[in-house]
C-alpha cells in the first residue's frame, strides 16, 4: 500500500512529506508479522507566508479566538492538501491513502496526566485536493486510553530497533526531544519526552535576530557562545525533569514566556551564550533521562541533528554511549517522522492497533480517524 504522510513537528517549521510504501511481509495484518516499508520520496515544504509564524502565535501566553483557530484550522488543511498533491505527482506512484496527524496547538497534562491535545488542519481539504481516503486525528485515541498520546514513534522503534543487539534509544529531535528505549526481545518500550529539542533554541535565535533567524544555524551561536551554568542550573530545576516516564510535554510548557522568566533571575547575558546555553540544556536532558537505562547506543533523528554544536553537546553528555544517526540504519533523519506517520495510518487502516502502551495507556488502541476519499 502507497501511502502519502504530510507532517509539521512543534517547531512549525515547514511540512514534512514522504511517499512510503508498506505491506505485511506475514500473512495476516497484525503486528505480529514483519512489515515491508520502503521511502520512495520525501521533500519538505515551507509554509504558505505567514502561517508557520501564525501557529506559533497561538502559543502561551498569547490569547486567541475561535474564529483564528477557525482560520488556521481550514489554512493548514489546504496547505497539508497542497503538499500531498504536489508529492503525489512527482513520485508518479499509485498512492492509496493520506495521512495527515495536523498541527498541534495545544498538549494539556496535569499532575502528569494527560487531559487532551489539539491538533488543526482539517482533513477535508485534503480530501479535496487528492481525492484520497485521509487518516488524521491519530493521538486522542491513545489520549482516552490514558496515554499521553506522545511520543507515538514506540510503534516504530519497536519494530525498527528489536534487532539492534543490546538496549537501544532512538531519538528524535524536534522542537520537543523524545526518546524510545529498546531493550532485549520481550522487555517492554518505554517511550517519553524529554524536554526542549530545538523550541527553546528557536526561540532566542529569533529574538537575538529580530525574527531574522527561526533557528541556530548550523549551531553558529551555540559555537561563539558559553554555556551559563547560571542559566542552565535555573532550567534544570525546572520540575518536568524530576517527572517519572511516561511524560509528555509541549511549547505551552517550554515557551518563550519560560525563557524570559528564567533570564529575568540571571545577570545581563549575550544572546549567543544563552543560546550555547540551551544548546547544553537539550544534551544535559536527553543524557540525565537515558541514563538509568545503560543503554549502549542512541540513533537520533530529526531537524537537531542537522545542528553539529547540539550532537557534539549530545557526544559529550552521553559519554561511552554511542551516538548515530538514523541514516545508519536505513531511515533518513529527516524522514523518520513521515515514515512512522505513514505506519500509524497504514495500521489504522486495517484496524490494527498500533500503541505499545510506551504512552502509558492501559492497551493498544486503534487510532485516527478516516475521512472517505472520493472514489
Amino acid at each position: 500500500m502507497i501511502i502519502v504522510a504530510v507532517a509539521s513537528g512543534t517547531s512549525a517549521d515547514g511540512l514534512d512529506v514522504g511517499v512510503v510504501d508498506i505491506d505485511w511481509a506475514g500473512a495476516e495484518p497484525n503486528l505480529e508479522p514483519d512489515i515491508e516499508l520502503r521511502l520512495l520520496h520525501m521533500r519538505t515544504d515551507p509554509w504558505p507566508a505567514g502561517l508557520g509564524e501564525a501557529v506559533l502565535e497561538l502559543l502561551p501566553p498569547a490569547v486567541t479566538t475561535a474564529a483564528r483557530i477557525c482560520d488556521l484550522d481550514t489554512a493548514i488543511g489546504q496547505a497539508v492538501g497542497a503538499a500531498a498533491r504536489r508529492a503525489m505527482h512527482e513520485s508518479d506512484a499509485d498512492v492509496e491513502l493520506v495521512v495527515s496527524p495536523g498541527q498541534t496547538v495545544h498538549h494539556e497534562v496535569r499532575d502528569g496526566e494527560c487531559l487532551g491535545t489539539l491538533q488543526i488542519g482539517q482533513p477535508a481539504w485534503v480530501v479535496e485536493a487528492t481525492g484520497l481516503p485521509v487518516v488524521s486525528d491519530l493521538r486522542a485515541r491513545d489520549v482516552s486510553a490514558g496515554g499521553h498520546g506522545a511520543p507515538l514513534t514506540s510503534t516504530l522503534d519497536a519494530l525498527w530497533l528489536a534487532a539492534a543487539g543490546g538496549p537501544t534509544a532512538a531519538l528524535n529531535l524536534g522542537g520537543i526531544a523524545n526518546v524510545t528505549v529498546v531493550g532485549a526481545a520481550g522487555e517492554p518500550v518505554t517511550a517519553w519526552d524529554t524536554g526542549p529539542a530545538n523550541c527553546l533554541i528557536d526561540i532566542a535565535a529569533a529574538h537575538a535576530t529580530g525574527g531574522a533567524m527561526r533557528c541556530d544555524l548550523d549551531g553558529a551561536m551555540a559555537t561563539r557562545g558559553v554555556v551559563r551554568s547560571d542559566l542552565l542550573d535555573r532550567l534544570l530545576a525546572h520540575p518536568y525533569f524530576a517527572l517519572t516516564p511516561p511524560v509528555s510535554t509541549g511549547r505551552e510548557v517550554f515557551s518563550a514566556q519560560l525563557l524570559d522568566e528564567a533570564l529575568a533571575q540571571t545577570a545581563p547575558i549575550e544572546p549567543d551564550d544563552i543560546v550555547a546555553t540551551l544548546t547544553e540544556l537539550t544534551a544535559v536532558t536527553v543524557a540525565r533521562a537515558l541514563r538509568p537505562y545503560e543503554v549502549v547506543e542512541v540513533v537520533a533523528s530529526g531537524g537537531g541533528t542537522r545542528n553539529p554544536t547540539l550532537m557534539a553537546a549530545l557526544r559529550r553528555a552521553l559519554g561511552p554511549t554511542r551516538l548515530t544517526t538514523s541514516d545508519r540504519r536505513g531511515i533518513p533523519a529527516e524522514a523518520k517522522e513521515v515514515v512512522m506517520w505513514a505506519l500509524l495510518g497504514f495500521l489504522s487502516w486495517h484496524g490494527v492497533a498500533a500503541t505499545t502502551q510506551a504512552t502509558g495507556a492501559r492497551n493498544s488502541r486503534v487510532l485516527g480517524r478516516i475521512s472517505p476519499g472520493d472514489a
